[in-house]
């Protein structure tokens, strides 16, 4: 069984929501070396990475990566901008006029220059039509620029979706998508279209081994109970050896490969978003992601979908 529409895989996106948090320029620098140099390029971030909730890095993660840009000469990565939010205080304050979203691009294609490839509207909870089309039209500027469009934390994706019957944007939408929770049925106007990034594929860095967190565990930062973990994840860890019988196949050991497989199969899904703060923990999910391009594990993916 194939993973996706028209048998292409869907493509990794790189995360820094923990950059400057939890994650340290040293390592981010690692992460993106090699990254860079197994030859991916989509990276995705935001104004208000990371939402630490410390005033001081705001926006600190862009410019880490926009260091790791200069000192490397790069030009042609692939990266998502995410936009609106005016603070990393885990807040919904946000601006998204017209103005500020055209200002907001002017400044990060100066910035980033042809590195920018998409900019992305950042928790909207607004239902006022009028004012989300003053968003739209930004948004169609945009694309005339020939950058692309996408939505993140959208409160009422029904009114994107009829303003974009007479704009026809080609919104890309990030959705967070695990096994604990998933966002992709509150975008259900915008079902059947093979443009959802699925994110926190692996609940926030929940580990099938408690005595693996660490004590800067992403899980940890976020304020997760390590003590007290999901039922799910005891039933998961229960399939395992199950899901482990076919022996022409790698066995499933972690968490995250599980969350891979599930974002992998999903027809309506065209990345994935990884979280990974170690260099180990990146080149493992690398790897895993260039074994489900070879290897079948629709099984494990139908599933993870009955339960």
């Amino acid at each position: 069984m194939k993973p996706s529409i028209q048998n292409i895989p869907p493509s990794l996106l790189l995360g820094t929501a923990m950059w400057g948090w939890t994650t340290t320029k040293e390592t981010v620098f690692q992460l993106l070396d090699e990254w860079y140099s197994q030859g991916f390029r989509q990276v995705d971030t935001a104004t208000n990475y990371p939402i630490d909730k410390n005033p001081e890095h705001f926006r600190l993660a862009e410019n880490i990566l926009l260091e790791w840009i200069k000192a490397n000469g790069i030009t042609d990565l692939r990266l998502m901008m995410k936009i609106g939010s005016v603070n990393n205080l885990f807040t919904p304050e946000h601006i998204l006029t017209k103005s500020f979203v055209l200002m907001m691009l002017d400044e990060y294609q100066n910035m980033f220059g042809s590195n920018l490839e998409t900019m992305m509207v950042h928790w909207d909870n607004r239902d006022v039509k009028a004012e989300i089309k003053e968003t739209f039209e930004a948004l169609e500027t945009i694309e005339n620029r020939g950058l692309k469009v996408g939505l993140s934390g959208i409160k009422h994706p029904e009114i994107y979706a009829e303003l974009n019957e007479g704009f026809n944007l080609g919104f890309s939408i990030q959705v967070k998508h695990n096994l604990l929770q998933s966002a992709y049925p509150h975008y259900a106007p915008f079902h059947r279209q093979r443009r959802f990034i699925a994110y926190g594929i692996n609940a926030g860095g929940i580990k099938l081994d408690a005595a693996k967190y660490a004590e800067n565990s992403s899980l940890r930062a976020r304020g997760g109970d390590v003590e007290n973990e999901p039922p799910i994840v005891a039933k998961i860890r229960g399939e395992i050896k199950n899901f482990n019988e076919k022996k022409d196949r790698p066995a499933i050991s972690a968490f995250h490969q599980i969350g891979m497989i599930n974002a992998f199969y999903h027809a309506d899904i065209q990345g994935i978003l990884l979280g990974a703060s170690k260099l180990g923990q990146l080149r493992e999910s690398i790897g895993f992601y260039r074994v489900l391009q070879e290897v079948d594990y629709s099984d494990v993916s139908a599933k993870l979908a009955a339960k």
